[in-house]
């Protein structure tokens, strides 16, 4: 049972089958929020869906690489990758180094054959077939019969076609390890950054990082990086109207401490890559500045505060939480809309992405963060379970007063509870940082597969007999 169950487990067919089980597994990974690479969006997406995501949590559809499913997939395609290639290694090797086979006994039975009468000696005759052989590359092997009446002469060519099968297998084994060897001893970390600050390569800067099973804290590459500007440009007309045409950062950057910092252009599909570090630009928004003084006229919370993008016209949500005010804690909560706009069916929404007039649409509260109990929080969530909303002066809006504010624009909070300003608008920019030990193995993998491949597809193999016989004993080939 072991060896039926071991011959279908390393069988090609197995193999294919398994291949295309790993690959329909990645889907899910392209289509739901993963953890390791936006935990904003997972929680999102679990706040919009409540039902469904205890399930998609039970089944690991928010960690779809890391889970017990796809690493089982995983596992039984390599095993069932090894035990077919290396059976087959040693199958092509020997082929590749077997000598032509000896000629046929009837040549005439051949799909192709002639038949000419020679006045040379029969080891001229020989000796010009070898000749003409080798010059089209043809492994030559020269073979008398039984007697020395009989000879012949057996060519082969195209073994580069058993070289190809063999170099594509072996690819196929070093794309595996190269791939293990980077999911096992590699990491890839995000982090949000607004226009003119920076970050050092260090844990407590990300704020999503996914780490292999063996790398440890002190793997990381030193590196200090600090955005120096950002541009976006986007479509003013046609059916794309809004989409982003172009986007790219300006950043400096030093590897280590105390060393000229230099300059550097990130841009989408243009990484800066650094000792095997790679660090990309994958995202953007906005960052309005805000001032906010508290009850006693004290500034309370001065700075940028990051707004998530909930759509293409990047109206962003965002959370603004002053937990030094006096004599109560303040907190804030709304989007931030670059082109405002606004009807009475959708209410406040944002026109366009570029910020051409933004606005900060606002819910202010007063009372207990809950920042004081030591249990985490995220920086994009407000918890209201010890808040209060201020009551609204307008009974149309509704019982919640709400603040819009446009830069520049000051509001006294209800209550004389405080006032909020806001100062301008900054941009943000998320990098992907990553470092997959043996990504160039794994491209030379590939690059040597395709070789390969190509090879044992298009090269075919021929085979050439020349035998000399005396005439009185029968023509032959």
């Amino acid at each position: 049972m072991s060896r039926w169950a071991w011959r279908q487990l390393t069988s090609m067919r197995t193999a294919l089958v398994l291949l295309f089980l790993l690959a329909l597994a990645a889907v899910p990974g392209s289509v739901v929020p993963q953890r390791d690479i936006d935990a904003v969006a997972v929680r999102s997406w679990q706040q919009e869906y409540p039902r469904l995501g205890p399930v998609y949590e039970f089944l690991g559809l928010f960690d779809v690489y890391g889970s017990v499913w796809f690493a089982a997939i995983y596992l039984l395609l390599m095993i069932s990758l090894v035990g077919c290639v290396l059976p087959r290694l040693r199958v092509y090797w020997k082929a590749m180094r077997a000598r032509p086979p000896r000629a046929p006994r009837n040549l005439s039975r051949l799909p192709e054959s002639r038949v000419f009468e020679l006045e040379e000696p029969p080891d001229v005759v020989l000796g010009r077939a070898v000749e003409v052989l080798r010059r089209r590359r043809y492994r030559v092997e020269l073979t008398d019969a039984s007697d020395a009446t009989d000879a012949a002469v057996a060519g082969e060519r195209g073994y580069l076609r058993e070289a190809g099968n063999l170099l594509f297998h072996t690819s196929v084994l070093l794309v595996l390890v190269a791939f293990g060897v980077g999911q096992l001893f590699g990491y890839k970390g995000g982090v949000i950054t607004v226009v003119g600050q920076g970050f050092s390569n260090s844990l407590s800067q990300y704020d999503d990082f996914a780490p292999g099973s063996l790398f440890g804290p002190d793997d990381l590459e030193p590196l200090n990086l600090t955005v120096e500007d950002f541009a976006v440009s986007f479509l003013t007309s046609g059916p794309q109207l809004g989409q982003p045409r172009d986007f790219s950062a300006e950043v400096r950057y030093s590897e280590e401490p105390g060393q000229p910092e230099q300059s550097y252009d990130l841009a989408v599909n243009h990484p800066l890559t650094l000792d095997g570090v790679s660090v990309f630009l994958v995202g953007h928004g906005y960052a309005p500045v805000v001032t906010v003084r508290d009850g006693n006229g004290d500034v309370a919370y001065q700075g940028p505060v990051v707004f998530l993008p909930q759509d293409s016209s990047f109206a962003s949500f965002g959370v603004i939480k002053v937990p030094d005010a006096a004599p109560t804690q303040l907190g804030f909560e709304g989007l931030f809309l670059p082109t405002y706009g606004y009807t009475r069916d959708r209410g406040p929404f944002s026109q366009f992405p570029d910020k051409l007039d933004p606005v900060l649409s606002l819910t202010p509260y007063s009372g207990d963060l809950g920042m004081d109990t030591g249990s985490p929080q995220s920086v994009y969530e407000l918890q209201r379970d010890g808040l209060e909303t201020f009551e609204s002066s307008d009974v149309s809006l509704g019982p919640a007063a709400r603040i819009k504010l446009a830069p520049g624009d000051v509001v006294e909070l209800p209550d004389g509870a405080g006032s909020i300003r806001f100062d301008r608008v900054d941009r943000w920019v998320k990098l992907q940082v990553s470092d997959s030990p043996a990504k160039g193995w794994a491209l030379l993998g590939v690059v040597l597969g395709i070789v390969g491949l190509m090879g044992s597809l298009f090269i075919r193999p021929r085979r050439a007999w020349v035998r000399v016989r005396p005439a009185d004993r029968g023509a032959g080939r």
